[in-house]
C-alpha cells in the first residue's frame, strides 16, 4: 500500500507533543499455518500492560533521535513518517515500556504500534489502523495489538484476518527459561508444518472462534495447550510437560506459550471462586520449576 503525503488534520503549535500507547500480549492462544497462500497467523491475547511512547517536537531542527537509544525500530518508524507527511519535523521520542523483550510479549509490535499513534497524535495526522499495519508491514512480522480485541492475524504479511471478540478476565502464572528471542530471525526459519498440522490449525482457528463467542474459557484453554505442543517442533520448550502437569494439578484452562518467545503460562478463571488458591498453588510450583514466577492479567474489551 502506498501512502501519500497527508495535511495536518488541526493547527499543529510549534513544540507540539503526542503521546500514545499499546498494550502488549501474553504470547498466542493459537498461532500457526493455515492450508492457503499467506497461511501464517496467530490469534491475540492481550494483557494489561502496555508501552507508552512520547514524541516531543523540537523547533527549529529536522532531527530525530529515540531514547532508549537502541529502539531503532520506533525510530525508523517515525522516519517513515515523516517522510510522508507535507511538513516533516525532527523531534525526541521517548520509549517506556512495561513488556520485556524477546519474550514474545508483544514488546517490539506495542513500541512500533504506540510510536504511530503517538508521532500522529503530535502531528495531527490520524493513524487508523491500516495505515499503521502498511508501516509495520516494511519493517517487520507484528503482532495484532493495534486492535482493542482479541483478533485473528496475519503477522508476517501485517493484516488483519478477523476480530474474535473478547474474553473474561484471565490470570496467567507465568515462566520465563530464559534467553531472547529476535522476531524477523525466528520468522525466517522454515515452518516444518505438514499438510495434516495446516488442516488441524484450520480447526482450532474455528473451534477458537466458537469458543470466543461462547465464552467458553474451558475450551480456550484445551485449544492453547494444544498450539503450545504443537509448536513443540518449531521453538521447542523444555518446561512445557512440566507446565501441563501443574496445569492439571490446580485446575488450570491450559498452558499458553510465547511461540516466538521464551515464556510459558497456566490460564486461570479469575472469577472462579478457587482462583486464588489456584493461583497460590500453581505459582508455588513454578517457582520450584523455573525459580521464576510472573503473574499477569489478560485485558477483556467491552
Amino acid at each position: 500500500m502506498t501512502i501519500t503525503s497527508t495535511t495536518s488534520l488541526r493547527p499543529r503549535s510549534a513544540g507540539a507533543t503526542g503521546v500514545s500507547s499499546a498494550f502488549g500480549t501474553f504470547g498466542e492462544l493459537l498461532q500457526g499455518v493455515l492450508p492457503e497462500d499467506d497461511g501464517d497467523f496467530l490469534v491475540t491475547l492481550p494483557v494489561a500492560r502496555w508501552t507508552m511512547a512520547r514524541f516531543q517536537e523540537t523547533p527549529g531542527s529536522d532531527r530525530l533521535t529515540v531514547w532508549p537509544p537502541h529502539k531503532s525500530k520506533a525510530l525508523r518508524l517515525t522516519e517513515m513518517i515523516m517522510a510522508d507527511v507535507a511538513e516533516p519535523v525532527g523531534g525526541l521520542l521517548t520509549i517506556d515500556s512495561t513488556l520485556p523483550e524477546g519474550k514474545g510479549l508483544a514488546s517490539s509490535s506495542a513500541d512500533l504500534v504506540a510510536t504511530a499513534r503517538a508521532v500522529g497524535n503530535a502531528l495531527g495526522v490520524p493513524m487508523p489502523p491500516r495505515r499503521i499495519e502498511s508501516y509495520l508491514a516494511r519493517i517487520e512480522p507484528t503482532d495484532g495489538v493495534l486492535y482493542p480485541a482479541i483478533v485473528a492475524f496475519h503477522h508476517r504479511s501485517v493484516r488483519l484476518r478477523a476480530t474474535l471478540g473478547s474474553l473474561p478476565s484471565m490470570a496467567v502464572v507465568s515462566i520465563d527459561e530464559g534467553g531472547a528471542v529476535d522476531t524477523v530471525d525466528f520468522n525466517r526459519i522454515p515452518k516444518p508444518f505438514t499438510a495434516a498440522d495446516k488442516r488441524e490449525y484450520a480447526g482450532l482457528l474455528a473451534e477458537l472462534t466458537g469458543a470466543v463467542a461462547a465464552q467458553d474459557l474451558a475450551a480456550v484453554g484445551r485449544i492453547t495447550t494444544r498450539s503450545a505442543q504443537m509448536n513443540q517442533i518449531l521453538r521447542h520448550k523444555r518446561s512445557l510437560p512440566s507446565m501441563i502437569e501443574i496445569c492439571e494439578a490446580v485446575g488450570g484452562l491450559g498452558v499458553v506459550v510465547g511461540h516466538s518467545g521464551t515464556t510459558l503460562g497456566i490460564l486461570l478463571d479469575s472469577a472462579d471462586p478457587a482462583c486464588a488458591g489456584r493461583l497460590t498453588a500453581a505459582a508455588q510450583a513454578c517457582e520450584r520449576l523455573a525459580g521464576n514466577v510472573t503473574v499477569f492479567h489478560t485485558l477483556s474489551f467491552g
